[in-house]
C-alpha cells in the first residue's frame, strides 16, 4: 500500500525486515516528500523496535567477540560493524520523524530527518557493496543492539533523543573517523577510504541537524542549551565523554566546545541505562565489536 503520510512512510520502513527493502522504501519516501507528492505528517505510530532480518544475531555490547585486526577478516568485521550501525541509523531517522510528529514542529524538522534517513540508506548500501567485494555480506557476524537501546531510552523526550543520538553517539564518530581513515589510507585501502570520507562529511551534517534542533527547542522551552545538554548526558553516561574531541569537525557542525568539554573524561564512557559505547557510531571501528 502506498503511504499517504510521512508517518505512514516511516512506519513502512520501520516495519520492513530486509535491509534492501528499508533502502528502497527510504529512497521512495524521501523522493515523494521532496516532490510534495507526500505532504501530510499523519499520525501513524512507530513500533518500539524496528523489524530486523533473521541475521545478524544481536548481543549485548559486553558479550560481543573481540574483532581481529588486519587482513581480510579484519576488513570484513569493520565494514560489517559499520553497516550494522548505518542500518540502525536509517531506522533512527524515520523513528524521530514519526515518534515526535505530534509535537508542533515545523516542516523543516521533518525535511532534515528525512534527508538524514536517505543519506544513511546510501551509506548502508555503499558499505554492503564493499562487503560484497570481499566475498561477504551483511548478517554474517554478530552485532550489538546498544544504539537502538539508546533510542528506546529516549523515546519519550525529543531533547534527550537529540542529545544522546546525534549530539553524543554520532558526534563521537567525528572524533574517531579521521584516524580510522588515515590508517586505511596508509594501508592502501583506497576503495574503503572513498566510501568513508563522504560518510564522514554527511555525519557532520547530521550532528549539525541535532545541534540546530536541540538549540531551537531549548530556546522555545526557555532552557539554556549547553547546561541542559550536560544534564542529559550526565544522566546517561556515568563516566562522561571520552576525549580528545575533534574540534574542527564539531565546529563545522555548529557544536560549541562549551557543550561537551565540561563532560570530558579520559576513561571509557559507559551508558548507564543501555550499556552502549558512545564510540559505536558511523565511520569508526566500534570499540566493543
Amino acid at each position: 500500500m502506498t503511504p499517504t503520510s510521512l508517518t505512514e512512510a516511516a512506519l513502512a520502513v520501520l516495519s520492513a525486515a530486509e535491509p534492501a527493502d528499508k533502502v528502497r522504501l527510504t529512497t521512495e519516501a524521501a523522493a515523494a516528500w521532496r516532490s510534495g507528492t507526500l505532504r501530510t505528517l499523519g499520525a501513524a505510530r512507530p513500533p518500539d523496535r524496528p523489524a530486523r532480518p533473521a541475521e545478524p544475531p544481536t548481543l549485548p555490547p559486553n558479550r560481543m567477540p573481540r574483532r581481529r585486526l588486519g587482513g581480510q577478516a579484519g576488513k570484513i568485521a569493520m565494514l560489517h560493524a559499520l553497516a550494522h550501525i548505518e542500518l540502525n541509523a536509517i531506522d533512527l531517522g524515520w523513528d524521530i520523524a514519526a515518534r515526535f510528529a505530534g509535537e508542533d514542529l515545523p516542516k523543516a524538522f521533518f525535511d532534515d530527518w528525512v534527508e538524514v534517513a536517505l543519506e544513511e540508506s546510501r551509506h548502508f548500501a555503499a558499505l554492503e557493496t564493499l562487503l560484497g567485494g570481499l566475498g561477504a555480506r551483511y548478517g554474517i557476524l554478530p552485532a550489538h543492539d546498544g544504539l537502538w537501546e539508546a533510542a528506546q531510552k529516549t523515546s519519550g523526550d525529543l531533547l534527550a533523543r537529540l542529545a544522546v543520538i546525534p549530539m553524543t553517539l554520532e558526534a563521537r564518530a567525528l572524533d574517531t573517523a579521521p584516524s580510522t581513515i588515515a590508517r586505511l589510507e596508509a594501508a592502501g585501502e583506497d576503495a574503503i577510504v572513498a566510501v568513508l570520507k563522504p560518510i564522514l562529511e554527511d555525519e557532520i551534517a547530521h550532528v549539525a541537524a541535532g545541534v540546530r534542533w536541540f538549540d531551537r527547542l531549548c530556546s522555545k522551552a526557555g532552557l539554556d542549551p549547553a547546561p541542559h545538554y550536560q544534564e542529559i548526558v550526565r544522566g546517561h553516561f556515568t563516566k562522561g565523554l571520552k576525549a580528545p574531541f575533534n574540534r574542527e569537525a564539531r565546529d563545522r557542525a555548529g557544536f560549541p566546545p562549551a557543550y561537551y568539554e565540561p563532560l570530558a573524561s579520559n576513561g571509557d564512557p559507559q551508558m548507564t541505562q543501555v550499556n552502549a559505547d558512545p564510540g559505536s557510531h558511523p565511520v569508526r571501528t566500534p570499540t566493543k565489536s
